[in-house]
């Protein structure tokens, strides 16, 4: 038995070992569920393709890949006006006499793997009871939400149908403004339009739309009923998530705004990794550094932002941070820009520990943080 078990033991073993690397690679193999995302990428393109008389095969390769959606959700209301008077709320309460009626809105999502997966806006799904998705060939499924991430406005579905068009992904790091773009949705409902105008700016932010934002800007246009439907590139490869607009109007003025693929993918990949996107956390409130309040800190022509607020029990408090503290460099970065440096920290890990150089008092402290998790915006504690 032992010169058996001697014999067969090593073989034995490196199978084991072996097979359990294959299910750990290919979980699909087995019937386990796999979060293997197959995403087709765009060539590198040497020259720019500048002026063609049309970009009819651009739309025939981006078309198929956007679909329209149709959202549901049931909202309760009063059965008569005279029930939200004050009066009779005073005396009733909230046990008044309700309705429920089904509510519809209408948006758009960009098929990204033959897997099902869909990218589209939070705000497109957010409440919904249900979401149709209908296909340019023709075809209507129900999809169900994979998870959403609020602070970049983004959203992954799921679709279960069978030989789905998928989206080239095109290198939203690489458009320069002025370049050709083409927004394909569903405005208005009245069914799939493509409009087509140029990339106007980059990484515009401080917008108030997100948390996090890195618009891409354009004039093709977008309106109602376009959002969570894709920027193309002249090649008819995606460069972003159509987003919002600006307008006085609720029309398109040619302002609008799209979220760059490279940040979609990032979301897309974790949301349907972990459910959710997992972002590091310090726990401060940040403003800038103006020139008056550089003067009050004898700072001149030197970078800092300033600790408007803490959150009680987080990482920043615990690792002794203060408000009116001047934040000089977080780790090997100077703390030029509180976007920018609050970006750096959602980019870390949780339970890294990163060095935090400030100043106080006018004496120069460093302070060692552990990065937290970033918690939903509702759940965020007061701050100080």
């Amino acid at each position: 038995m032992f010169k058996a078990l001697r014999f067969y033991g090593w073989p034995l073993l490196a199978g084991l070992l072996l097979a359990m690397l294959i299910i750990q690679r290919y979980p699909q193999w087995v019937g386990l569920p796999s979060h293997d995302v197959y995403l087709k990428q765009a060539p590198q393109y040497g020259v720019a393709q500048e002026g063609p008389v049309s970009y009819a095969d651009a739309v025939t390769n981006a078309a198929p890949a956007v679909v329209n959606l149709y959202t549901t959700k049931m909202v309760s209301r009063s059965t008569s006006p005279m029930f939200d008077d004050p009066v009779f709320r005073r005396f009733f309460g909230d046990n008044l006499p309700k309705q429920r009626r089904m509510e519809s809105s209408l948006g758009s999502a960009v098929i990204m793997s033959p897997e099902g997966y869909l990218l589209t806006n939070n705000h497109v799904t957010a409440g919904a009871d249900q979401i149709v998705v209908a296909l340019k060939d023709g075809r209507e499924t129900v999809a169900r939400l994979v998870g959403s991430d609020p602070e970049t406005d983004l959203a992954v579905l799921k679709i279960d149908l069978k030989d789905l068009p998928t989206m080239t992904l095109g290198r939203s790091e690489q458009i320069k403004t002025g370049d050709v773009t083409l927004a394909i949705g569903n405005p208005f409902g009245v069914g799939q339009t493509v409009t087509m105008g140029i990339i106007s700016a980059t990484g515009r932010n401080q917008l108030g739309l997100n948390t996090y934002e890195d618009f891409i800007q354009t004039d093709a246009a977008i309106n109602p009923g376009n959002s969570g439907g894709a920027l193309v590139d002249a090649h008819g490869n995606l460069i972003g998530i159509n987003t919002a607009i600006f307008s006085k109007s609720g029309g398109s003025q040619g302002i609008g705004f799209a979220i760059p693929v490279k940040l979609a993918l990032d979301v897309m990949k974790a949301i349907i990794e972990h459910g959710q996107v997992i972002r590091g956390w310090l726990g401060i409130e940040v403003q800038p550094l103006t020139q008056e309040l550089a003067e009050s800190f004898g700072l001149q022509g030197r970078a800092g932002i300033l600790v408007a607020g803490i959150y009680r029990g987080g990482p920043a408090q615990l690792a002794g941070l203060q408000p009116g503290d001047l934040i000089m460099r977080i780790g090997n970065e100077e703390a030029m820009d509180g976007r920018r440096s609050m970006n750096q920290v959602a980019r870390a890990k949780p339970g890294e520990k990163i060095v935090v150089e400030v100043l106080r008092n006018g004496e120069t402290l460093e302070l060692t943080a552990e990065i937290g998790v970033r918690p939903p915006q509702e759940a965020k504690q007061q701050e100080e």
